[in-house]
């Protein structure tokens, strides 16, 4: 179960941090990101469904992945996986990506740190750290709705949960 989202704007730091937490252990909480078939169920908005092209969460590993529209439109995405500690750590190089691989617009790569802590009590504290290279690439990345979308897909993690 999500019990509350936050979100942080750093623009000293450049990083926008993402903070649920989750009514579940640790190990449960791992597998919204280590099963493609999970995680294909929330990272897109509820507006635009993900579909897992490559998944290996090793370091030197790549994640592809698309999004659909509600037209049909597509959106590609590309991670290059730098590092992976299961259950507790996932580090990744982040771009909108096309079909072959280049970056769309000329949107600066960011990397993304997930951490998995357990929270006091029980329970997880998923955070989501992007860091981008400059202020202008957060707040284009801001001004996008990355704020709003992430709230959306975030929201659609305890459906996820409840199906155990």
């Amino acid at each position: 179960m999500t019990l509350a989202t936050s979100i942080s704007k750093d623009p000293e730091a450049l990083t926008l941090t993402i903070y649920v937490e989750l009514d579940v252990p640790v190990e449960r909480a791992w597998q919204l990101w280590a099963d493609p078939r999970q995680f294909e169920r929330w990272w897109g908005p509820p507006s635009h469904p993900v579909s897992v092209v490559e998944y290996d969460l090793t370091p030197g590993g790549r994640v592809k992945y698309f999004m659909t529209g509600p037209e049909g439109d597509k959106s590609d995405g590309s991670w290059n996986v730098l590092a992976v500690d299961p259950p507790k750590r996932l580090e990744m190089k982040d771009a909108d990506v096309d079909d072959l691989g280049r970056p769309n617009d000329g949107n600066g790569m960011t990397t993304m740190v997930v951490t998995l802590t357990e929270r006091a009590g029980g329970g997880t504290l998923m955070g989501t750290e992007v860091h981008f290279y400059s202020v202008d690439a957060m707040e284009q990345v801001v001004e996008m709705g990355v704020v709003e979308g992430m709230t959306a897909l975030m929201s659609q993690i305890e459906a996820v949960l409840a199906d155990d």
